[in-house]
């Protein structure tokens, strides 16, 4: 995710064939969609005092390096084929830089909330790119899930727009699910032959780069200033717990998790991130931010959710 949303670095990862998940697997999902749920809410309130290229250069380079600590713990190898390291340097900008510096945009300029779901759009888009790019074609179930989530996307922009266009804050949050979605099927289309941790830790190498590069060109070296308390909870949450320990937890885990429990808590980010952000920050979606959340949470669960065949 990645971050506020599931995790993009680690696409495909959820369909690990897990054996054993017991129960603290089931625990660890709960815990993850907790820890990059109240992510949202907690980038939103760093944001009003650290420049957004910044908090994502800090936050996807200690990710990074979390993820190479963890691959020295675990003795995993971190080698990508010499000719496949430019694909997933591409893939790392699309999964890791694109996803996460428009959606620190987005807050800037829309609802914690609406930004959440909005951006969940992106099992959708992965959908329609996978049927355009790789000739998957999308089942009934499927495309039930894409119309679910197109009549909500026009539930929540219909009382936006006011004849002006897509407001910018939305328009972030679907840059960042297209961004993600493409990442993901660039990234199976590439069939890098690598360790999947190797995969996501390099994919954060070249996203904190780009962000990193982006602050150089917008921000410029920011120089230590004073932040409040808030700020500094909120920072020491993204980079500390939302970032480096999500991302332990979530490779530590992973392979004893059944696709359908992953699925599962990967739903429950959204939801956890539009309770996070009513309960900490004030927010009160309107009617019709309800009634396009229910759309596009289920317009993703018949996307994501295993069925049988």
């Amino acid at each position: 995710m990645p971050r506020e949303g599931a995790p993009p670095a680690v696409a495909g990862a959820m369909a690990s064939d897990a054996r054993h998940p017991g129960w603290t697997g089931r625990l660890a999902v709960v815990a993850l969609a907790l820890l990059w749920g109240l992510n949202w809410p907690a980038v939103r309130v760093a944001l009003t005092e650290i420049p957004p290229w910044t908090l994502r250069t800090a936050g996807l380079a200690l990710a990074a390096a979390a993820l190479f600590a963890l691959a020295a713990v675990r003795g995993r190898s971190l080698r990508v084929p010499e000719g496949r390291r430019l694909a997933l340097a591409f893939a790392g900008l699309l999964n890791i830089a694109g996803f996460n510096v428009m959606t620190a945009f987005a807050q800037l300029h829309t609802a914690t909330s609406r930004a959440a779901i909005v951006t969940f759009t992106m099992p959708l888009f992965a959908t329609a790119f996978a049927f355009l790019v790789l000739r998957e074609v999308p089942d009934r179930v499927q495309r039930i899930g894409l119309g679910l989530g197109t009549l909500g996307l026009g539930v929540l922009l219909y009382p936006l727009a006011g004849g002006l266009g897509i407001p910018l804050g939305v328009a972030f949050s679907l840059g960042a699910a297209l961004s993600w979605a493409a990442g993901t099927v660039f990234l199976k289309r590439a069939r890098i032959q690598a360790e999947p941790l190797a995969i996501a830790a390099w994919q954060l190498v070249a996203g904190a780069s780009a962000a990193g590069l982006g602050m150089l060109a917008f921000e410029g070296l920011v120089q230590p200033f004073p932040l409040s308390g808030p700020v500094i909870v909120a920072l020491a949450y993204h980079v500390v717990l939302a970032q480096a320990l999500a991302y332990f937890l979530w490779f530590e885990v992973v392979a004893r998790l059944p696709a359908g429990t992953a699925a599962l808590g990967t739903l429950g980010i959204p939801v956890v991130g539009v309770l996070g952000a009513m309960l900490l920050l004030g927010e009160r979606p309107t009617v019709p931010d309800l009634i396009g959340f229910a759309l596009i949470l289920a317009a993703a669960a018949t996307v994501l959710l295993p069925r049988r065949r």
